[in-house]
C-alpha cells in the first residue's frame, strides 16, 4: 500500500503542475492575441511611412544626412540584443543568445570594437554568467510598454549616432512573421538605408513637386521612422515571446496530462493487484479454517 500512496501523491503533484501550466498557457494566449492586434494595427502606419520614404529617397538621390552616415570600416559598433525578462518560453531566449554569440565572435575576429547593450533580464543574466561585459541594459520593456518608451530609446541611440559616438547600430531581436512563424534576426538600424524599391520609385515621381523640398521632408521623417522601427522591434519581440510561452506551456500541459494518465493506469493496476491479493488471502484463510 505504501507504493500506492506514493503514486497517488505523484498524481496529485502532476495535476497541480498541470493547473499552473494550463493557467500560464491561457494567460499567454490572451496576451499574445492582444499583442498581435497591436502589431497588425501598427502596420498601416509603418507601410505608409516606408512608401513615403521610398518616394523621397528616389527623388533626392544620395544625401548627406546624419542618420544616413555610412562608414566603410566602422571603428565602433553597438550590438543591441532584445531578450525576455522571464523564462518558460521554450527556445525563445536561447535562439537570440546563440545568434548573439555568433555575431560577437565575428566582431572579435574582425578586430572591430563593440559595446554590448541588452534588453531583458534573461540576456543580462546570461552575459553576466559567461563574463561578457554589458555596457548598458534595460529591464523595463515588457508587454505593457508604450510608444513613448520606444521613442525615448530611439532618441538616445539617434543622439549617439548623429554625434558619431559609434558608427553602426545592430539589433538582434525576434521578428514576428505570422502567428506561426517567428524568427531571431540580426539587422542594422543605423546607418539607415534605402529599400530596393527606391530606384523604381524615382522613375514614377520624376515630375512630382514637393513643398517643402524632398530633402527637408526626408530629414524630418527619418527620426520618426527610426522611432517606429524601435517600437515595431520591441512590439514584435514581446509578441513572439508570448507566443513562444503559450506553445511551451501547452506542451507542458499536454505532457502533464499524458503523465497523469500513465500514473493513473499504473495506480489502478497496482490497486487491482492489491485487492486481488487481499481477496486471495481471505479465501485462503477461510479454506484454512475449514
Amino acid at each position: 500500500m505504501a507504493g500506492l500512496k506514493i503514486i497517488k501523491k505523484r498524481i496529485g503533484s502532476v495535476k497541480n503542475i498541470r493547473k499552473i501550466t494550463k493557467t500560464m498557457e491561457l494567460v499567454s494566449a490572451a496576451k499574445s492575441r492582444k499583442m498581435m492586434v497591436k502589431v497588425h494595427d501598427s502596420q498601416p502606419y509603418g507601410n505608409k511611412m516606408i512608401e513615403l520614404l521610398d518616394t523621397l529617397s528616389g527623388v533626392t538621390g544620395e544625401l548627406d544626412l546624419p542618420l544616413l552616415r555610412k562608414v566603410e570600416n566602422p571603428k565602433k559598433v553597438i550590438l543591441l540584443i532584445v531578450t525576455a525578462n522571464r523564462g518558460l518560453c521554450g527556445g525563445y531566449n536561447a535562439q537570440l543568445l546563440k545568434l548573439a554569440r555568433t555575431r560577437i565572435k565575428e566582431l572579435q575576429d574582425a578586430g572591430t570594437a563593440f559595446d554590448l547593450h541588452v534588453i531583458g533580464k534573461k540576456g543580462l543574466a546570461y552575459f553576466k554568467f559567461v563574463k561578457v561585459p554589458v555596457a548598458k541594459s534595460w529591464t523595463n520593456f515588457d508587454d505593457n510598454f508604450q510608444y513613448h518608451d520606444a521613442r525615448a530609446l530611439a532618441d538616445e541611440y539617434m543622439h549617439g549616432f548623429v554625434h558619431e559616438e559609434y558608427d553602426r547600430l545592430e539589433l538582434i531581436a525576434t521578428r514576428y512573421i505570422s502567428a506561426v512563424v517567428q524568427r531571431a534576426e540580426n539587422f542594422t538600424l543605423f546607418p539607415m538605408t534605402k529599400s530596393d524599391e527606391s530606384a523604381e520609385t524615382e522613375k514614377k515621381t520624376a515630375n512630382v513637386l514637393f513643398q517643402p523640398s524632398a530633402e527637408e521632408i526626408l530629414k524630418t521623417l527619418l527620426p520618426h521612422m527610426a522611432e517606429y522601427v524601435f517600437y515595431k522591434t520591441l512590439l514584435e519581440a514581446v509578441t513572439s515571446e508570448q507566443i513562444a510561452r503559450r506553445i511551451a506551456m501547452k506542451a507542458a500541459s499536454d505532457a502533464a496530462g499524458d503523465m497523469n494518465k500513465s500514473l493513473t493506469r499504473i495506480y489502478n493496476r497496482k490497486r487491482q493487484a492489491a485487492i486481488t491479493q487481499e481477496l486471495a488471502e481471505i479465501v485462503a484463510g477461510a479454506d484454512a479454517i475449514k
